[in-house]
């Protein structure tokens, strides 16, 4: 495996620079020689939140499991401009500095040019599933598949967060590490799965390993990246030049993200299949993970 641009290496994550002032940090697990598989996590969420079974279970099936924190959280770089201010977010006018979801894509493809990884199968999850569709769409070369959980396009009136779920996010940010952890075991009880077990000491100890490795609050790159979301608008004609075999994974229960999101997915990529799981949420529950492990490890192998 290429190693060139690695600036921090450890006996499970790397930090490679991806240009632009930019640093990205990653894992790089399962079978080296196997199907390469980069997971794209949501917003504000770092490279741990992917759970272990679903991990262990796309390792088992012989595939190469990268994951990474996207800018502007974990051990990753940080933005150089200023986070939106409330009225900025209100008005959706940002500065010129402020970056998009094309540029998070670019941060994408220089780590997998990094890995000496030419084409890879993309899983992202919800902001990751933005970014996945980004990649896919402009530079159709590099993708041989794309899988897009609890995501959309962008479309307006569509894919929206209930009302609650807005006035939760507008909350001030925890100040230290244990009320941090518990914004987001109450977060995650308000969107997550309802029809699934709610594992509230894992959701916590994923948190505080967050805190720990991000180096407290990440208020400032949740921020930046959530306005990367809405700078970038709507993506519908982009996202429908997509070519790569694509597979829309949604829950019928989702508040942060709502299912109307996956559906216009499906709906603007052609040959896409939409697979909704009564009762998920805005999670990816344990009790879940063999069934999603299974539909992403048959869409890799199909494609």
């Amino acid at each position: 495996m290429a190693q060139s641009g690695v600036l921090e290496s450890s006996s499970v994550e790397r930090i490679v620079d991806v240009g632009h002032g930019m640093t990205i940090c990653f894992r790089d697990e399962g079978d080296p020689s196997g199907p390469p598989v980069l997971m794209l996590a949501g917003l504000g969420q770092q490279l741990n939140v992917w759970p272990g079974e679903l991990l262990d279970a796309l390792g088992d099936r012989g595939l190469r499991v990268v994951r990474l924190d996207n800018r502007d959280i974990g051990r990753s770089g940080r933005a150089g401009c200023p986070p939106p201010s409330p009225g900025q977010m209100l008005v959706r006018r940002f500065r010129a500095d402020q970056y998009t979801l094309g540029a998070m894509a670019a941060d994408t493809l220089a780590l997998l040019d990094a890995l000496g990884i030419e084409r890879a199968h993309l899983v992202g999850m919800s902001m990751g599933g933005m970014i996945a569709q980004t990649v896919a769409a402009r530079q159709p070369g590099r993708v041989l598949s794309l899988t897009s959980i609890m995501s959309t396009t962008g479309a307006r009136r569509v894919g929206r967060p209930a009302l609650s779920t807005w006035m939760r996010m507008a909350r001030p940010p925890a100040g230290s590490r244990e009320a941090a952890a518990d914004g987001v075991v109450a977060m995650m009880r308000h969107i997550g799965s309802r029809g699934y077990p709610f594992d509230e000491a894992a959701v916590r100890e994923v948190a505080l390993e967050a805190w720990d490795r991000g180096g407290g609050s990440a208020a400032d790159g949740v921020g930046r990246q959530l306005a990367a979301i809405f700078k970038s608008g709507d993506r519908t004609r982009e996202v429908e030049r997509i070519e790569a075999p694509t597979l829309v994974v949604h829950g019928d229960r989702d508040p942060m993200i709502h299912p109307s999101g996956g559906r216009v997915t499906a709906a603007a990529i052609r040959g896409a299949r939409l697979r909704t799981f009564p009762g998920m949420g805005h999670d990816l529950p344990g009790a879940l993970c063999p069934q999603l492990s299974e539909e992403i490890s048959a869409h890799v192998a199909a494609a």
